[in-house]
Protein backbone atom coordinates (compact mmCIF):
# COMPACT_ATOMS: atom_id res chain seq x y z
CA UNK A 1 0.00 0.00 0.00
CA UNK A 2 2.78 2.17 0.96
CA UNK A 3 6.28 2.12 2.40
CA UNK A 4 7.95 3.69 5.22
CA UNK A 5 10.24 5.88 3.07
CA UNK A 6 7.04 7.08 1.26
CA UNK A 7 5.37 7.86 4.60
CA UNK A 8 8.46 10.24 5.61
CA UNK A 9 8.83 11.79 2.09
CA UNK A 10 5.30 13.40 2.75
CA UNK A 11 6.29 14.03 6.79
CA UNK A 12 9.08 16.41 5.02
CA UNK A 13 6.55 17.55 2.25
CA UNK A 14 4.28 18.39 5.10
CA UNK A 15 1.44 16.80 2.98
CA UNK A 16 0.94 13.13 5.38
CA UNK A 17 -1.89 12.49 7.36
CA UNK A 18 -1.90 11.44 10.47
CA UNK A 19 -4.92 10.40 12.97
CA UNK A 20 -4.76 9.73 16.55
CA UNK A 21 -6.03 5.94 17.31
CA UNK A 22 -9.61 7.69 18.48
CA UNK A 23 -10.21 9.33 15.39
CA UNK A 24 -9.09 6.54 13.46
CA UNK A 25 -11.55 4.38 15.41
CA UNK A 26 -14.22 6.66 14.36
CA UNK A 27 -13.42 6.42 10.98
CA UNK A 28 -13.49 2.86 10.93
CA UNK A 29 -16.75 2.55 12.08
CA UNK A 30 -18.24 5.55 9.63
CA UNK A 31 -16.27 4.40 6.46
CA UNK A 32 -14.67 0.82 7.21
CA UNK A 33 -11.36 -0.34 7.26
CA UNK A 34 -10.55 -0.56 3.57
CA UNK A 35 -11.56 3.11 2.72
CA UNK A 36 -9.97 4.20 5.95
CA UNK A 37 -6.34 2.62 4.82
CA UNK A 38 -6.77 4.14 1.65
CA UNK A 39 -6.79 7.87 3.24
CA UNK A 40 -4.35 7.72 6.38
CA UNK A 41 -0.64 7.80 6.97
CA UNK A 42 0.00 7.45 10.30
CA UNK A 43 -1.65 6.58 13.56
CA UNK A 44 -0.63 7.89 16.69
CA UNK A 45 -1.40 6.21 20.10
CA UNK A 46 -0.55 7.24 23.85
CA UNK A 47 -0.71 6.46 27.34
CA UNK A 48 0.30 8.63 30.78
CA UNK A 49 0.43 6.12 33.42
CA UNK A 50 2.86 5.34 36.13
CA UNK A 51 6.13 3.20 34.92
CA UNK A 52 8.12 2.50 37.96
CA UNK A 53 10.37 0.83 36.08
CA UNK A 54 12.39 4.02 35.02
CA UNK A 55 15.05 5.73 36.02
CA UNK A 56 17.53 8.46 34.90
CA UNK A 57 21.80 7.59 33.61
CA UNK A 58 23.43 11.13 34.86
CA UNK A 59 27.33 11.47 34.08
CA UNK A 60 28.25 14.49 36.40
CA UNK A 61 31.96 15.04 34.82
CA UNK A 62 35.00 15.27 36.59
CA UNK A 63 35.88 17.18 39.84
CA UNK A 64 39.63 18.26 40.76
CA UNK A 65 40.79 16.38 42.24
CA UNK A 66 38.68 13.79 40.88
CA UNK A 67 36.70 11.29 42.53
CA UNK A 68 35.51 7.47 42.22
CA UNK A 69 32.08 8.06 43.57
CA UNK A 70 30.87 4.87 45.45
CA UNK A 71 27.80 6.53 47.97
CA UNK A 72 25.23 9.58 46.08
CA UNK A 73 22.23 11.36 47.27
CA UNK A 74 20.60 13.38 45.11
CA UNK A 75 17.86 15.48 46.98
CA UNK A 76 18.08 12.86 49.74
CA UNK A 77 17.39 10.38 47.14
CA UNK A 78 20.32 7.00 46.82
CA UNK A 79 21.63 7.12 43.33
CA UNK A 80 23.36 3.83 42.54
CA UNK A 81 27.23 4.81 41.62
CA UNK A 82 28.74 0.94 40.69
CA UNK A 83 29.56 2.09 37.52
CA UNK A 84 32.47 4.13 36.12
CA UNK A 85 33.89 7.01 38.54
CA UNK A 86 30.86 9.47 37.99
CA UNK A 87 28.25 7.96 36.31
CA UNK A 88 24.47 7.42 38.24
CA UNK A 89 21.51 5.72 38.27
CA UNK A 90 18.70 7.42 39.55
CA UNK A 91 15.50 5.32 40.16
CA UNK A 92 11.88 6.05 39.72
CA UNK A 93 10.87 4.17 42.61
CA UNK A 94 13.99 4.79 44.92
CA UNK A 95 12.86 5.98 48.22
CA UNK A 96 14.46 9.04 50.05
CA UNK A 97 16.77 8.16 53.23
CA UNK A 98 14.50 10.79 55.32
CA UNK A 99 11.95 7.83 55.28
CA UNK A 100 11.84 5.00 58.45
CA UNK A 101 13.07 1.68 58.41
CA UNK A 102 10.96 -0.98 56.01
CA UNK A 103 9.66 -2.49 59.41
CA UNK A 104 7.69 0.76 60.05
CA UNK A 105 6.33 -0.16 56.43
CA UNK A 106 7.53 3.68 55.70
CA UNK A 107 4.56 5.44 57.40
CA UNK A 108 3.62 9.28 56.63
CA UNK A 109 4.61 10.54 59.81
CA UNK A 110 5.58 14.12 59.95
CA UNK A 111 9.43 13.62 60.50
CA UNK A 112 9.12 11.66 56.83
CA UNK A 113 7.87 14.65 54.89
CA UNK A 114 10.33 16.47 52.93
CA UNK A 115 9.73 19.53 50.74
CA UNK A 116 6.07 20.97 52.03
CA UNK A 117 4.79 17.69 53.25
CA UNK A 118 5.28 15.55 50.15
CA UNK A 119 6.97 12.41 50.55
CA UNK A 120 9.29 12.33 47.61
CA UNK A 121 11.74 9.74 45.48
CA UNK A 122 13.48 9.32 43.04
CA UNK A 123 10.56 10.02 40.02
CA UNK A 124 10.15 13.58 41.75
CA UNK A 125 14.11 14.00 41.40
CA UNK A 126 13.86 13.27 37.99
CA UNK A 127 10.53 15.58 37.36
CA UNK A 128 12.80 18.71 39.08
CA UNK A 129 16.07 17.86 37.12
CA UNK A 130 13.76 18.23 34.04
CA UNK A 131 12.33 21.12 34.82
CA UNK A 132 15.55 22.71 35.43
CA UNK A 133 15.17 23.35 39.00
CA UNK A 134 18.68 23.05 41.00
CA UNK A 135 19.26 19.68 43.18
CA UNK A 136 21.43 19.54 45.98
CA UNK A 137 24.14 16.11 45.36
CA UNK A 138 26.16 14.33 48.18
CA UNK A 139 28.99 11.39 47.03
CA UNK A 140 31.30 9.71 49.04
CA UNK A 141 34.03 8.44 47.11
CA UNK A 142 36.50 5.21 47.01
CA UNK A 143 40.13 6.77 47.14
CA UNK A 144 42.50 5.59 45.08
CA UNK A 145 45.65 6.51 43.15
CA UNK A 146 43.53 7.88 40.27
CA UNK A 147 40.46 9.19 41.96
CA UNK A 148 42.02 10.23 45.28
CA UNK A 149 39.03 12.71 46.22
CA UNK A 150 36.69 11.19 49.25
CA UNK A 151 34.07 13.45 49.43
CA UNK A 152 31.88 15.82 47.07
CA UNK A 153 29.10 18.33 48.02
CA UNK A 154 27.39 20.19 45.37
CA UNK A 155 24.49 21.71 43.61
CA UNK A 156 23.12 20.34 39.89
CA UNK A 157 21.01 21.47 37.25
CA UNK A 158 20.10 19.51 33.68
CA UNK A 159 22.81 22.17 32.41
CA UNK A 160 25.38 21.48 34.95
CA UNK A 161 25.81 17.65 34.00
CA UNK A 162 26.87 15.82 31.02
CA UNK A 163 24.68 13.22 30.31
CA UNK A 164 20.96 12.97 31.50
CA UNK A 165 18.76 10.66 29.99
CA UNK A 166 15.98 8.18 30.79
CA UNK A 167 16.73 4.68 30.73
CA UNK A 168 13.57 2.49 31.56
CA UNK A 169 13.92 -0.83 31.79
CA UNK A 170 10.42 -1.59 31.77
CA UNK A 171 7.71 0.40 30.26
CA UNK A 172 4.80 0.29 28.36
CA UNK A 173 2.46 -2.88 29.52
CA UNK A 174 0.86 -3.98 26.62
CA UNK A 175 -1.68 -4.83 29.40
CA UNK A 176 -2.11 -5.07 32.81
CA UNK A 177 -4.41 -6.19 35.82
CA UNK A 178 -7.40 -4.59 37.86
CA UNK A 179 -6.47 -4.81 41.80
CA UNK A 180 -9.10 -5.80 44.45
CA UNK A 181 -9.25 -6.37 48.00
CA UNK A 182 -11.55 -9.28 49.14
CA UNK A 183 -9.83 -9.05 52.79
CA UNK A 184 -10.82 -6.95 55.83
CA UNK A 185 -8.13 -4.80 55.86
CA UNK A 186 -6.83 -1.63 53.67
CA UNK A 187 -3.67 -2.71 51.70
CA UNK A 188 -1.39 -0.05 49.85
CA UNK A 189 -0.17 -1.37 47.09
CA UNK A 190 1.27 0.02 43.33
CA UNK A 191 -2.36 0.51 42.61
CA UNK A 192 -2.86 2.45 45.18
CA UNK A 193 -4.81 1.78 48.07
CA UNK A 194 -7.16 -1.28 48.15
CA UNK A 195 -10.48 -0.43 50.17
CA UNK A 196 -11.69 -4.05 52.40
CA UNK A 197 -14.47 -6.04 51.54
CA UNK A 198 -14.31 -5.11 47.76
CA UNK A 199 -14.66 -1.52 48.59
CA UNK A 200 -12.99 -0.36 45.20
CA UNK A 201 -10.46 -1.48 41.89
CA UNK A 202 -8.16 -0.18 40.27
CA UNK A 203 -6.85 -0.50 36.89
CA UNK A 204 -3.65 1.00 35.10
CA UNK A 205 -3.70 0.85 31.19
CA UNK A 206 -5.78 3.02 29.57
CA UNK A 207 -7.48 0.65 27.05
CA UNK A 208 -8.12 1.17 23.77
CA UNK A 209 -5.96 4.11 23.18
CA UNK A 210 -3.21 2.49 24.58
CA UNK A 211 0.08 1.62 22.22
CA UNK A 212 0.51 -1.93 22.76
CA UNK A 213 -3.46 -2.65 22.32
CA UNK A 214 -3.42 -1.71 18.57
CA UNK A 215 -0.42 -3.67 17.21
CA UNK A 216 -0.61 -6.71 19.39
CA UNK A 217 1.54 -8.73 17.69
CA UNK A 218 4.64 -5.67 17.66
CA UNK A 219 4.98 -6.46 13.90
CA UNK A 220 5.19 -2.12 13.68
CA UNK A 221 7.05 -1.54 16.91
CA UNK A 222 10.46 -2.96 16.74
CA UNK A 223 14.01 -1.89 18.58
CA UNK A 224 14.89 1.06 16.88
CA UNK A 225 11.59 2.79 16.76
CA UNK A 226 10.82 6.37 17.51
CA UNK A 227 8.79 7.49 19.93
CA UNK A 228 7.18 10.37 22.24
CA UNK A 229 8.93 9.90 25.70
CA UNK A 230 8.08 12.58 28.26
CA UNK A 231 7.47 14.89 25.96
CA UNK A 232 10.77 14.52 23.81
CA UNK A 233 12.00 12.17 21.46
CA UNK A 234 12.80 8.34 22.56
CA UNK A 235 13.45 5.49 21.03
CA UNK A 236 12.89 1.63 21.46
CA UNK A 237 15.73 0.08 22.82
CA UNK A 238 15.25 -3.52 23.47
CA UNK A 239 12.39 -5.65 24.87
CA UNK A 240 11.01 -4.94 28.57
CA UNK A 241 11.90 -6.90 31.67
CA UNK A 242 8.75 -9.28 32.56
CA UNK A 243 8.43 -9.13 28.81
CA UNK A 244 5.81 -12.16 28.06
CA UNK A 245 4.40 -12.21 24.44
CA UNK A 246 3.01 -15.80 25.20
CA UNK A 247 0.28 -14.43 27.61
CA UNK A 248 -3.08 -15.85 26.39
CA UNK A 249 -4.87 -14.02 24.37
CA UNK A 250 -8.30 -13.59 22.62
CA UNK A 251 -8.90 -14.44 18.57
CA UNK A 252 -8.25 -10.47 17.89
CA UNK A 253 -4.51 -11.25 18.90
CA UNK A 254 -4.72 -8.83 22.33
CA UNK A 255 -4.00 -10.60 25.39
CA UNK A 256 -6.03 -11.20 28.75
CA UNK A 257 -3.05 -10.35 31.13
CA UNK A 258 0.15 -8.24 31.43
CA UNK A 259 2.08 -9.31 28.27
CA UNK A 260 4.76 -7.32 26.05
CA UNK A 261 6.86 -4.59 27.36
CA UNK A 262 9.47 -2.37 26.17
CA UNK A 263 12.65 -0.92 26.95
CA UNK A 264 12.84 2.61 26.15
CA UNK A 265 15.49 5.52 26.33
CA UNK A 266 15.50 9.55 25.76
CA UNK A 267 17.35 12.24 26.35
CA UNK A 268 15.55 13.95 29.56
CA UNK A 269 17.48 17.37 28.43
CA UNK A 270 14.69 17.93 25.78
CA UNK A 271 11.65 16.50 27.91
CA UNK A 272 8.91 18.16 29.43
CA UNK A 273 7.92 18.06 33.42
CA UNK A 274 4.55 17.80 31.85
CA UNK A 275 4.88 14.37 30.71
CA UNK A 276 7.37 12.90 33.71
CA UNK A 277 5.74 13.29 37.30
CA UNK A 278 6.98 12.33 40.28
CA UNK A 279 4.43 10.37 42.21
CA UNK A 280 3.78 8.72 45.57
CA UNK A 281 2.20 6.01 46.27
CA UNK A 282 0.82 5.68 50.39
CA UNK A 283 3.02 3.50 52.36
CA UNK A 284 4.42 1.99 49.07
CA UNK A 285 6.42 4.27 47.55
CA UNK A 286 7.39 6.68 44.93
CA UNK A 287 6.87 5.98 41.02
CA UNK A 288 7.06 8.69 38.05
CA UNK A 289 3.84 9.04 36.05
CA UNK A 290 4.98 9.51 32.68
CA UNK A 291 3.85 9.75 28.72
CA UNK A 292 4.71 7.82 25.74
CA UNK A 293 3.37 7.76 22.31
CA UNK A 294 3.90 5.76 19.30
CA UNK A 295 3.05 5.85 15.88
CA UNK A 296 2.32 3.61 13.48
CA UNK A 297 2.67 3.57 9.72
CA UNK A 298 0.24 2.51 7.99
CA UNK A 299 1.97 -0.38 5.66
CA UNK A 300 -1.32 -2.37 4.72
CA UNK A 301 -4.59 -2.33 6.12
CA UNK A 302 -4.31 -4.79 8.56
CA UNK A 303 -2.77 -2.22 10.54
CA UNK A 304 -6.02 0.01 10.36
CA UNK A 305 -7.91 -3.27 11.08
CA UNK A 306 -5.60 -3.74 14.53
CA UNK A 307 -6.23 -0.44 15.49
CA UNK A 308 -9.84 -0.65 15.12
CA UNK A 309 -10.62 -2.46 18.43
CA UNK A 310 -12.49 -1.10 21.06
CA UNK A 311 -12.58 -1.36 24.54
CA UNK A 312 -15.25 -3.59 24.42
CA UNK A 313 -13.11 -5.83 22.51
CA UNK A 314 -10.30 -5.84 25.57
CA UNK A 315 -10.33 -7.47 28.90
CA UNK A 316 -8.20 -7.44 31.82
CA UNK A 317 -7.96 -10.06 35.06
CA UNK A 318 -9.38 -9.05 38.28
CA UNK A 319 -6.86 -9.94 40.90
CA UNK A 320 -7.33 -10.50 44.70
CA UNK A 321 -4.39 -8.44 46.24
CA UNK A 322 -5.59 -10.11 49.56
CA UNK A 323 -3.47 -13.05 49.40
CA UNK A 324 0.00 -11.78 50.29
CA UNK A 325 1.40 -14.92 47.12
CA UNK A 326 3.24 -14.58 43.55
CA UNK A 327 0.05 -16.47 41.48
CA UNK A 328 -3.33 -14.87 43.35
CA UNK A 329 -6.92 -15.87 43.00
CA UNK A 330 -8.87 -13.93 40.74
CA UNK A 331 -12.23 -12.88 40.42
CA UNK A 332 -12.47 -13.51 36.27
CA UNK A 333 -12.12 -10.78 33.08
CA UNK A 334 -13.46 -7.74 32.59
CA UNK A 335 -13.56 -5.46 30.07
CA UNK A 336 -12.30 -1.78 29.60
CA UNK A 337 -15.83 -0.86 29.05
CA UNK A 338 -16.91 -2.19 32.06
CA UNK A 339 -13.80 -0.10 34.01
CA UNK A 340 -14.22 2.66 32.27
CA UNK A 341 -18.06 2.31 33.05
CA UNK A 342 -17.25 3.37 36.70
CA UNK A 343 -18.22 -0.18 38.32
CA UNK A 344 -17.97 -3.86 37.67
CA UNK A 345 -19.60 -6.63 39.73
CA UNK A 346 -18.02 -9.04 41.74
CA UNK A 347 -19.76 -12.32 43.08
CA UNK A 348 -23.21 -9.88 42.51
CA UNK A 349 -21.60 -6.88 44.34
CA UNK A 350 -21.19 -3.52 42.33
CA UNK A 351 -17.53 -2.35 43.13
CA UNK A 352 -16.26 1.33 42.38
CA UNK A 353 -13.10 1.48 39.55
CA UNK A 354 -10.68 3.99 39.47
CA UNK A 355 -7.79 4.29 36.87
CA UNK A 356 -4.37 5.09 37.77
CA UNK A 357 -3.54 6.29 33.81
CA UNK A 358 -5.19 9.47 32.58
CA UNK A 359 -7.70 8.86 29.85
CA UNK A 360 -7.40 12.90 29.08
CA UNK A 361 -3.84 12.97 29.10
CA UNK A 362 -3.06 9.58 27.24
CA UNK A 363 -5.42 11.32 24.61
CA UNK A 364 -3.44 14.52 24.44
CA UNK A 365 0.23 12.44 24.33
CA UNK A 366 -1.75 10.84 20.92
CA UNK A 367 -2.36 14.59 19.93
CA UNK A 368 0.57 15.72 20.86
CA UNK A 369 2.32 13.48 18.82
CA UNK A 370 0.46 14.05 15.67
CA UNK A 371 0.89 17.16 15.83
CA UNK A 372 4.82 16.69 15.49
CA UNK A 373 4.45 14.58 12.83
CA UNK A 374 1.92 17.22 10.92
CA UNK A 375 4.51 19.78 11.01
CA UNK A 376 7.46 17.63 9.84
CA UNK A 377 9.42 17.59 13.21
CA UNK A 378 8.77 13.74 13.86
CA UNK A 379 10.21 11.36 10.99
CA UNK A 380 9.44 7.49 11.58
CA UNK A 381 12.07 5.03 12.11
CA UNK A 382 12.51 1.22 10.64
CA UNK A 383 12.92 -1.11 13.58
CA UNK A 384 16.88 -2.85 13.63
CA UNK A 385 14.98 -5.78 14.80
CA UNK A 386 12.24 -7.36 16.46
CA UNK A 387 10.99 -7.60 19.87
CA UNK A 388 11.32 -11.33 20.92
CA UNK A 389 7.74 -13.07 20.76
CA UNK A 390 9.07 -15.69 22.57
CA UNK A 391 9.54 -14.74 25.74
CA UNK A 392 8.88 -17.14 28.69
CA UNK A 393 7.74 -16.17 32.46
CA UNK A 394 10.00 -17.19 34.84
CA UNK A 395 9.71 -17.15 38.45
CA UNK A 396 11.85 -18.21 41.77
CA UNK A 397 10.06 -20.89 43.53
CA UNK A 398 12.81 -21.17 46.36
CA UNK A 399 12.19 -20.07 49.78
CA UNK A 400 15.80 -18.94 51.33
CA UNK A 401 19.31 -19.68 50.82
CA UNK A 402 20.36 -23.02 48.78
CA UNK A 403 23.88 -22.52 48.94
CA UNK A 404 26.21 -25.37 49.52
CA UNK A 405 28.90 -24.40 52.37
CA UNK A 406 30.96 -27.70 52.01
CA UNK A 407 34.01 -26.28 51.36
CA UNK A 408 35.81 -29.57 50.49
CA UNK A 409 32.89 -30.99 47.85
Amino acid sequence: MRTLTEINEKIDRQQVVVWTVEETKAKVAEIGVTEAAKQVDIITTGTFEPMESSGAIINLGHTDPPIKIRRCWIDGVPAYSGFGAVDLYLGAAQMTDTLEAEDTRNRETPENLTRGGQIRGGGHAIEDLIAGKPLQLRAIGQATDCYPRAAFDTTITRDSINQFYLFNPRNLYQNFIVGVNGGDRPLFTYLGPLQPQLGNAVYSNPGAISPLFNDPDLNLVGIGSRIFLGGGIGYVCWEGTQHFPLQKRLPNRTPIGPAATLALVGDAKQMNPKWVRGCYFQNYGPSLMLGVGVPFPVLNETVVQRCAVQDTDLVAPVVDFAIPRRVRPTFGLVSYAQLKGGRITIDGKAVRVASLASIALSREVAEELKAWIEAGKFTLTEPVASVPNDRAFLSQDLWGGQINLDRSS
